[in-house]
């Protein structure tokens, strides 16, 4: 009865705002000239603090993220209902329909779509199944399963999308036979995606941050990309902390209560109907574990390949330049249909399946998938009306006001300004786009070189650490559906984990600030150290505290 009471709530306001602006303002506007009266202001980041707040309290994702989109379309509008409606579904940067029709959104979509295919493809001839028989057989605890989902996440490190979903599809037979609860592997997919793929230098993240260097910087972006490795505090600390909790079994906050319900037989969160099922080990006894793992395979391949392509590599570019300007989006698909095609033949010369089987599948991996595109709709249009209020310029100019007089504090000043803006936005790649450009204006001195890379690692470190928090992220979204658990609930257990790393990330760019400032090389050598050990410390504390 009080959800339902916060629906009302929430639907009387949205109400209430839309008859108190009727037939105010412009009904037609130059979107090339036109701003709201908020514009470039704090009033810009209210949707998607709206958004975030009452997903939480709420626990209803759909109606918190419609109830931002609306509050930023009657922003933008300036109060004109007629407008907002036009905004909410035709603007050409922000509106829905508008975000259903770019070609990288689209490409997306159908990456997702073809995965829940291949999800349904391996259930159905047993692949999936087999695999957890088989694992079970080498894998004796819940440590060793966490620790071999771990492993899995690291390895899997060309692009988040596709570590999310695999690992999820993989993992899943096996964690659940160890009785880990969905939100645990939610947490232990999404810590193992962005984290893992902001390190590694052949990834589309690594792509997202070299073109994120203005051009007429005279600086490498790739090379800057190397150098930020060791800086990238976050992403080491989130990766160390995952191992801890599996090898020390430490659980707090709202992830404890799931891990003890799921050792009674609950795999799924506190909130959800404990008698729910899980399908995903129904399945013919025919397959094998083969019947999972040379999909998987050719689907890695595949993919790499696809993005390589798409990038100029058989067109004379070198290995990494195509990765620096591959179209991720366009590659996962043309690698993913690849696959399709190759587990179509593959099926049917092993005679695993039928024909009608394998047709059969095609709509149920769509099914699957139905929850995460609506809520990446949905997240895409909130982040296009955030934009179109210039929150992204708001950011730009609180850096930049005061960057000169505090450049010591700099790094972990700028850690914290991304991690608000990704979580804000919902994007990581967003965030450096409007970040790094500042960070290079500031740190143009020949001298600064060092202080230019800890500012650029605090500004990736803090955008995937805003991106691993929000409930608007794609990322996020993604690892709740490739675990196969209710996205509010893997918002609401993962959060105090990574804001855990945050506190110890923005301890160790202080560090690192004030050492790149008064030593101008060799600072990564004592600031890592310090920062890995201080959360060593502090996962000892949290286990003694939670005892």
């Amino acid at each position: 009865m009080r959800k339902n009471n916060w629906l009302f709530l929430i639907g009387a306001l949205v109400m209430v705002i839309a008859l108190f602006t009727l037939g105010s303002g412009q009904s037609t506007v130059d979107p090339k000239t036109y701003h709201p009266a908020v514009y470039s202001t704090a009033w810009a980041l209210l949707p998607p603090i709206i958004a975030i707040g009452l997903a939480l309290i709420t626990k209803e994702v759909y109606s918190s993220l419609f109830t931002g989109i609306i509050v930023g379309a009657v922003l933008y509008a300036n109060g004109n209902l007629e407008l907002m409606l036009n905004t909410f579904l035709y603007q050409s940067e922000g509106g829905m329909v508008s975000k259903l029709s770019d070609s990288w959104n689209v490409g997306i979509l159908i990456f997702l779509v073809v995965l829940g295919i291949m999800v349904a493809l391996m259930n159905k001839v047993g692949g999936s199944a087999a695999f957890g028989t088989w694992a079970a057989q080498k894998i004796k605890s819940r440590v060793g399963a966490q620790l071999a989902t771990i492993l899995l996440g690291v390895i899997i490190f060309v692009d988040d999308y596709f570590n999310c979903l695999t690992v999820g599809s993989v993992m899943r037979p096996l964690t659940d036979r160890h009785n880990i609860s969905r939100a645990k592997l939610a947490y232990l997919i999404d810590a193992t995606a962005a984290p893992v793929c902001i390190i590694a230098p052949v990834s589309s993240w690594a792509a997202a941050v070299t073109s994120s260097v203005p051009a007429d910087s005279g600086i490498n972006g790739f090379n800057m990309f190397l150098r930020t490795i060791p800086y990238n505090f976050y992403a080491m600390t989130t990766i160390l902390m995952m191992l801890l909790i599996a090898v020390m079994k430490i659980d707090y906050g709202p992830m404890k209560i799931n891990e003890e319900n799921a050792l009674k037989g609950d795999l799924f969160s506190a909130t959800e109907n404990s008698e729910k099922k899980d399908t995903s080990t129904e399945h013919q006894p025919l397959g094998g574990v083969i019947d999972l793992i040379f999909p998987v395979a050719v689907l890695i391949v595949c993919c790499i390949i696809g993005m390589v392509y798409t990038g100029g590599f058989f067109g004379g570019e070198t290995f990494v330049n195509a990765f620096a300007n591959a179209d991720a989006s366009k590659g996962l698909v043309l690698g993913s249909i690849v696959t399709l095609l190759i587990a179509f033949v593959w099926y049917m010369t092993r005679g695993v399946m039928t024909f009608k089987q394998f047709t059969d599948c095609i709509p149920e991996g769509f099914i699957q998938m139905v929850a995460p595109i609506l809520i990446l709709t949905m997240a895409w249009t909130l982040s296009g009306m955030t934009g179109l209020l210039g929150a992204k310029f708001y950011v730009h100019d609180l850096v930049a006001s005061g960057a000169g007089a505090v450049k010591m504090f700099l790094p972990c000043i700028i850690f914290g300004v991304g991690l608000f803006l990704g979580f804000s936005t919902g994007t990581s790649w967003g965030t450096f786009a409007i970040l790094i450009p500042i960070v290079c204006n500031v740190f143009q001195d020949p001298g600064s070189y060092e202080m230019l890379v800890i500012s650029i690692a605090a500004c990736m470190a803090g955008a995937v650490c805003g991106d691993h928090c929000s409930p608007i992220s794609d990322t996020t979204i993604m690892a709740s559906a490739g675990a196969q658990c209710e996205h509010v609930s893997h918002v609401a257990t993962q959060l105090p984990y990574a804001l855990t790393a945050a506190a110890v990330s923005g301890v160790g760019y202080l560090i690192a600030g004030i050492l790149g400032y008064m030593w101008e090389s060799g600072g990564a050598l004592i600031s890592l150290p310090i920062t890995l050990a201080i959360m060593v410390v502090t996962m000892i504390a949290i286990k003694k505290v939670i005892k």
